[in-house]
């Protein structure tokens, strides 16, 4: 079962370039796991609802997300939950 979420970030956000990298690592550890990057900056309602909150992990199909801060392993459980949602 393929997973989609959005990494919600912006330009210039140092704590973004992390998750940006633990985003690739889950992208290379979990089959079928696809993530989009958004910069908030692009929609105002992004930036609305998670402006002091990013980067945050979301996934789109439950509306559920992973604020910052998190690690390897938090985004790892994060997807595991959804697959067994």
């Amino acid at each position: 079962m393929a997973i989609r979420l959005l990494l919600l970030e912006t330009a210039g956000c140092h704590l973004c370039e992390q998750a940006q990298a633990i985003a690739n690592q889950c992208r290379l550890e979990i089959p079928h796991l696809f993530i989009e990057d958004i910069d908030i900056a692009d929609s105002e309602e992004w930036q609305a609802h998670y402006a002091i909150r990013i980067p945050v992990l979301y996934h789109p199909e439950t509306e559920t997300d992973l604020s910052w801060p998190f690690g390897l392993a938090e985004a790892k459980a994060f997807i595991e939950a959804l697959r067994h949602d």
